[in-house]
């Protein structure tokens, strides 16, 4: 399985193509540093753990095509496939992620395109995240590109779930046996209730926090 990329001008096209991915992903990976040092520096407090970004592989792109029916060429590719650039982003508690959703959607010179929770409405197989579909503008020498960038925001919680059932399905081609997927639904209702408990103590520490704070003011 090839992407169409025969003669020299389609081979500047392609390496032309991966830089803007590749630039879009800094650019939404620097503003999200940005926009998380400016929340340490007001609220005290940093809701993202860690950020992962990545540019899909030729054959991951062309496996989506085929898999849609579009013929494998870089301007199919560029139209159909929505998360040749993806970042991932990586919180404590389920309240940071409609945060930095938030702050996402308040960029300027972000575009949101779509929107899919599964976080309030789970896929079957009992996955959780965030996702956002923007477009950022990239700056050429000679133009401006408006490029997707896929963003899933989920905790880390979630993302340690998503990660075993990715590899799972890798090992089983996606045909796990019944008792391993009913498994892992069980394992993805353990995990929601973790993220629960862990966000209520956390809300409770921050009000023993807050009270203890006045208490010095009074004083």
């Amino acid at each position: 399985m090839e992407l169409v990329v025969q003669r020299d001008s389609d081979i500047d096209n392609w390496k032309e193509v991966m830089l803007i991915y590749s630039s879009a992903l800094k650019q939404i990976s620097t503003k999200l540093e940005i926009l998380n040092d400016e929340f340490q520096h007001v609220h005290r407090y940093n809701p993202i753990e860690h950020i992962k970004s990545r540019v899909k592989t030729p054959e991951s792109i062309v496996k989506k095509l085929k898999k849609h029916g579009y013929e494998s060429t870089i301007q199919n590719m560029v139209e159909y496939v929505n998360d040749i650039a993806g970042i991932r982003v990586i919180c404590s508690f389920t309240s940071d992620i409609y945060q930095i959703a938030e702050m996402i959607r308040n960029q300027s010179d972000i575009k949101v395109i779509s929107i899919k929770d599964y976080i309030v409405n789970p896929k079957k197989s009992g996955y959780k995240s965030y996702h956002m579909l923007v477009t950022i503008p990239v700056y050429l020498s000679d133009r401006i590109v408006d490029t997707k960038v896929e963003i899933q925001i989920r905790t880390v919680a979630m993302d340690f779930w998503a990660s075993l059932e990715h590899k799972i399905n890798y090992k089983f081609e996606g045909n796990a046996p019944d008792h391993i997927r009913n498994e892992l639904v069980e394992c993805a209702r353990m995990v929601a209730e973790l993220d629960e408990r862990m966000l209520s103590l956390n809300e409770e520490i921050q009000m023993i926090h807050q009270g203890s704070q006045t208490e010095e003011e009074i004083v």
